[in-house]
């Protein structure tokens, strides 16, 4: 099925509305006396279903709409949103964001993006993929996924169920600059969560696959399958002492270190100065075999996109190039207030990715890791959010497994794992190829030398 065609068939207002709609708007604010305005609206739609023990615990559908106008008296800035697309509500939001600029005090770095850096070129990035599934057969499917667990070990005991999600959307967004661009994208999923052993001695664990495509969707039977595997090696979990040791970061949870890098690297943090990677441009942030690229252009990626949230181009960026850090990642607001230029990241990072050029470290599967490890700690599950972005001081709640040998031994739990952020970007010891693609974010497995474990 054609995407554009499909779209104007699945969406309550076709693109052509929802850019009249836009440039409404920035007509009107103009008219009211805007020196400047963006516009941003948007159309969508959702379908969740999830089925526990067999019967059916929730069907939810939701159609959502909605628009904001941001406008802007010289140096002065108010913002209004509204999900009435009648032209008199229309109306209504602008005046709004009027009166709030004119009671807002002035800032030099406020204002519409530079013109020349606006996106020009606007490729298919082939990010929408509708997913026709009727109800019954989303069922039939959340069905499937959770008895694949429930008949994966006897020692499966309970089932918090089995979701399929499917989300498609479509929006506008135009500046008086003269931009105006927007795509409809999708995003669906597939997620299971079991509960294996008894009374007190139960533990949980969960699987779940994402794509914008959900013919690349992992089948119903292999997320049950992995759910239940996950949750029943993590039955008879022991504590352990206090110690110093490797730390191995499984691929799921290891984006997570990339999430605190994307932080403290960002404009706000920066201009705000409550960042550990402050001023450190060009300087050796990690190991030396670490390379981080901002790519907004993969097909299909969850996180791709031919401009950001303002409209500027995207375009392939080097973060870290050896260790050392190349980019922030900037919008105009805080880019301004370094004195920069905009790097296109209103909005946040594309699809950041994480590759080692260590000769030995980019080739290791998991058990590679495990084995370049020997001793030390698998951490499958973070808890909690103790991270400190001023100073990089890093202790979470964890659980896992203890490894010996470069062979899993037995499932920990119980524990805290303990760090600086700035020593552990510098001790990444390796990064397996076993990546995973469930957000924005992707890397493999990994392995980081010398962190405090805290037991009992």
């Amino acid at each position: 099925m054609n995407s554009l065609v499909s779209s104007v068939r699945r969406f309550s207002h076709s693109e052509d509305s929802l850019r009249n709609i836009a440039q409404d708007m920035l007509n009107y604010a103009k008219q009211r006396g805007a020196s400047a305005a963006s516009a941003e609206v948007s159309v969508g739609f959702g379908q969740a279903v999830t089925v526990r023990h067999g019967d059916v615990e929730t069907i939810e559908y939701n159609r959502d709409k909605g628009l904001s106008v941001t406008v802007y008296l010289g140096q002065q800035r108010g913002n209004a949103s509204t999900s009435d697309f009648s032209p008199q509500a229309v109306r209504d939001t602008v005046d709004a964001a009027l009166s709030i600029a004119r009671y807002t005090a002035k800032d030099d770095c406020s204002g519409l993006p530079d013109a020349d850096m606006l996106a020009r070129d606007c490729p298919d990035m082939d990010l929408y993929h509708p997913w026709d599934l009727p109800v019954d057969a989303a069922i039939e499917l959340a069905h499937q996924c959770e008895q694949a667990a429930l008949d994966t070990d006897a020692r499966i005991s309970n089932s918090e169920g089995a979701t399929v999600n499917l989300h498609e959307a479509q929006f506008i967004t135009a500046n008086s600059l003269g931009f105006i661009g927007g795509f409809p994208t999708s995003r669906h999923s597939l997620s299971c969560a079991v509960i294996a052993g008894p009374d007190d001695a139960m533990e949980r664990d969960y699987w779940y696959t994402v794509a914008r495509d959900a013919e690349e969707l992992l089948s119903a039977q292999q997320v049950g399958r992995i759910a239940a595997e996950r949750t029943v090696r993590r039955l008879n979990a022991r504590q352990l002492q206090t110690m110093q040791v490797p730390v191995l970061f499984e691929a799921p949870i290891a984006s997570g270190l990339l999430g605190s890098f994307v932080s403290a690297v960002s404009g706000g943090s920066l201009y705000r100065k409550s960042s550990f990677l402050l001023d450190r441009m060009d300087q050796q942030i990690f190991a030396p075999h670490i390379n981080i690229s901002d790519v907004p252009d993969i097909r299909k990626g969850l996180a791709s996109s031919p401009f950001d949230d303002e409209g500027v181009q995207t375009q392939r960026r080097v973060i870290v190039e050896n260790g050392l850090l190349r980019g922030y990642f900037l919008g105009s607001y805080s880019a301004r207030k370094l004195g920069m230029r905009s790097t296109g990241n209103a909005g946040g990072n594309h699809n950041l990715i994480l590759k080692s050029s260590g000769v030995q470290s980019g080739n290791l599967d998991f058990a590679g890791l495990l084995k370049t490890m020997s001793r030390g700690l698998l951490v499958t599950e973070l808890l909690g959010q103790g991270v400190n972005a001023v100073t990089g001081d890093y202790s979470r709640g964890a659980a896992g497994f203890w490894v010996e040998h470069g062979e899993i031994q037995y499932p920990v739990q119980e524990i805290t794992i303990a760090g600086n952020l700035k020593d552990m970007f510098r001790n990444i010891v390796a990064v397996g190829n076993d990546v995973l693609v469930q957000g924005s974010r992707q890397c493999g497995s990994i392995l980081v030398e010398g962190m405090t474990i805290a037991g009992c």
